[in-house]
This record gives structure tokens, sequence and C-alpha cells, in this order.
């Protein structure tokens, strides 16, 4: 029979489908009493007057759930107490007497045959029946064989085609960009001297060595000044009570005005004095 399709439509469909019967699970039955009420309830049973606590006891010669091994506090007492005659014996584990290399070498010749190694076809640790080679014994000195070794171990070549930089042209010569850098360095160092040179000559124009009659006739009015300063300190030197502020300022003041007279003309008495000539 030929099928008529007709915008998404099958004539298959006109069949109705089978029913699926699902398969009712087993009934849950609970593993405590049904017929025993919860214990210490408040509901106890109905017509009662008096509502009070009812199962207290919890029917202990019915037991909801039935005892099991560790159910409460662990094993009775005694129970981990350790069994004298069974005790870890000698070579347990190992699974007998272990075997010297000369027993291995006489029985069993064929452990000591190196085997190739196996396929890396899982991972994780290896199965309990994979077995190691034991009592193996080496008398090669590792260290000395690995430095024997690499001496007289050949050179290797270097593959062809490796970019050889010595051959550069520019091998062993200063880079452009650094003596760019060195030009802008020197550019700035000119620059920086041109920079002291014009002060140093403003300097020169603004100062101006000081003449031999000039210098003598500061020191002639100084040491005159010190001179009236000091016949007005000596006047008064014969009051030895200063009782007064106005004697006690006085005395200060010429003590610093002779101090600093007797500065200036040391200073005027050195040679090749310079002045400021805009002061």
């Amino acid at each position: 029979m030929a099928t008529v399709m007709m915008h998404g439509e099958s004539i298959y469909n006109l069949i109705p489908p089978k029913q699926l019967l699902q398969e009712r699970p087993p009934m849950y039955k609970s593993q405590h009493a049904s017929q025993l009420p919860p214990t210490a309830t408040t509901f106890p049973t109905g017509g009662t007057t008096c509502p009070a606590v009812a199962n207290v006891g919890g029917y202990l010669e019915q037991k909801p759930v039935a005892d099991k091994s560790h159910s409460t506090f662990g094993k009775p007492k005694g129970s981990y107490t350790d069994d004298p005659a069974s005790f870890l014996k000698k070579q347990e584990h190992s699974g007998g007497k272990v075997l010297t290399l000369k027993e291995m070498k006489r029985d069993h010749p064929e452990a000591l045959v190196p085997q190739q190694l196996k396929p890396q076809t899982r991972h994780g640790p290896p199965a309990t029946s994979d077995k190691p080679v034991m009592n193996l014994v080496t008398s090669k000195n590792f260290i000395v064989a690995n430095a024997v070794e690499v001496i007289l171990a050949a050179p290797k070549k270097v593959p062809e085609g490796t970019k050889d930089y010595l051959k550069k042209e520019d091998y062993g010569k200063v880079p452009k960009y650094l003596q760019h850098i060195k030009q802008d360095i020197e550019r700035e160092y000119q620059y920086i001297r041109a920079l002291q040179e014009q002060r140093a000559a403003e300097e020169a124009e603004r100062v101006r060595p000081m003449r031999e009659d000039e210098q003598q006739e500061v020191l002639e009015g100084l040491k005159s000044k010190w001179e009236q300063v000091n016949t007005a300190y000596q006047g008064g030197t014969h009051v030895t009570t200063l009782d007064t502020m106005g004697k006690l300022k006085r005395k200060e003041k010429h003590e610093a005005e002779l101090s600093q007279l007797e500065k200036d003309i040391e200073k005027l008495g050195k040679r090749n004095i310079l002045i400021n000539s805009e002061a």
C-alpha cells in the first residue's frame, strides 16, 4: 500500500498507538511496627476525656526496629580485646621466605632476564598481577659511569640552516641608535655649558674688585665707629650692678656692635675683595 504524505501528515497516524502499561512498583512497607504509637506521644487513643502522654516506655517487649550490630554505642564490653592466638606471623605479608639473589638465579632464572616494557594502555596504579623483579643488585657506580660517558661523548653537530650571528654585518659594531643617543647627550651637555658660561659672564659684569682707596676709606670709617662704640661701652663698665632693664639692654647692644665691627674690619683687611655693583 502506498502512503500519502501531505503537509507532514501520514496515513499511519490513523492507527491508534498501543498503550504501554507501566509496571507498578511493589507496595512500600515500613520496617517499623505500624500498630505501635510513637514513644511518649501526646495523642493517645481517641475517645478519652483526659488526654495525657501515652507509650512512655515505648513497648520494650516489642521493638519497632530490630537490634543490629553497632546500633547503640558500639560492641559490648570485651568485644574489642585482642585474640592472643591471632598475632601477625613472620613473612605473613610477603607470602613466605624471601629468596636471595643466588637462589633467584638458581630457581627462577627467567625473572632476571630484562623484559620489554609494556605499552602504556591505561592510566592509574599498576594491577595486582604486575609484580616487579626483586633482589636485583648491581656493583655499577652510576656517578663515575655518567662522568665517563659525558667526557667521552662526541660534540653535538650544529644542524644545517642555523643562523650564525658571528657573521652578521653589524657584529661587533656600535648600534646606530646608541650613536644617536650619544649625540643627544652631547648636545644637552653643550647646552648646559652654554648656560653656565652665560651665568658666569653675568656675574662677572655685576661683581667688580674693590679699589685700594675705597678699601682704606671703609676701614677708617669702621675703626672710627668702633672707637665711638667702645668709648660708650667703657663709660658704663664702672656699673657693676645691672638693676634696670635699660642698663642690661645698653650693655648687650654695645657688645653686639663691637663684635660685628671687629668681624667687618677683619674681612676688609683681606686682599682681592669683590663687591656687587648692583647692591
